[in-house]
């Protein structure tokens, strides 16, 4: 019979047997092989980093507001005098400037009306600058619609505009087009409105000229404001 001192024996060693992994050329694989969830806690610690990183960088912009680079006009028809626009339809007067500061919203706004003598129609530029120091503006950046106050002008499809701020867009109506800009925080708004008698007069205008002054101008006042 096998007494009990030679079985503890027998279960010692084959104990001692099975362990020593590391003693052998391919114990080390086998340790990490028995321990995979080491290398997919690191992982999840690294994404939990990164992750954590990125959250830290919205919070900041968030609170920063969306980047503003340009300043804000008390006396923006000063800024302004909308040369080309003026070149295209005939001279236009001073000015009405108008301005506003927020904790959210810087705005400032000029209203210029001008006629010839012998010209058949009359017109107006106005141009606004909104400076948003919380919300962005993109999202809603030329959703609002064009209101033609005189009910003359025929609405047009939107059209994209290139080599002006982030995003330029081209609105309005046929006798009431607006340029819209925005570039970080800022948007730009140019509108040019232009009426006749009641015979027609005033549909000789070239619509491009002034799409292309109205283009000119706020590009001029761009340069004047950035900081």
């Amino acid at each position: 019979m096998i007494g009990e001192p030679e079985l503890e024996g027998e279960w010692a060693s084959d104990t001692v047997a099975d362990t020593p992994d590391t003693a052998e050329p391919g114990g080390r694989a086998r340790s990490l092989r028995a321990a995979p969830w080491r290398w997919a806690l690191g992982g999840a610690v690294a994404a939990s980093v990164v992750f954590s990183g990125a959250l830290v960088v919205q919070e900041r912009y968030a609170a920063a507001g969306p980047p503003i680079r340009y300043r804000h006009s008390e006396q923006l028809c000063t800024e302004t005098p909308l040369k080309a626009v003026g070149a295209a339809l005939g001279n236009l007067g001073a000015g009405m400037p108008s301005h506003g500061e927020a904790p959210a919203l810087d705005w400032s706004y000029c209203l210029a009306a001008g006629s010839r003598v012998g010209q058949d129609f009359s017109h107006q530029a106005s141009v606004l600058v909104e400076l948003h120091k919380k919300a962005d503006p993109e999202p809603e950046f030329g959703a609002d619609p064009v209101l033609d106050p005189f009910g003359s002008s025929p609405p047009t499809e939107a059209e994209r505009v290139s080599g002006l701020g982030e995003r330029a867009l081209f609105s309005g109506g046929v006798q009431a087009p607006r340029l819209q800009v925005l570039d970080g925080g800022a948007v730009f708004t140019v509108t040019v409105r232009w009426w006749g008698r009641r015979d027609g007069g005033g549909s000789d205008v070239d619509g491009d000229a002034v799409r292309a002054a109205m283009a000119e101008d706020v590009r001029a006042l761009m340069d004047r404001l950035r900081r």
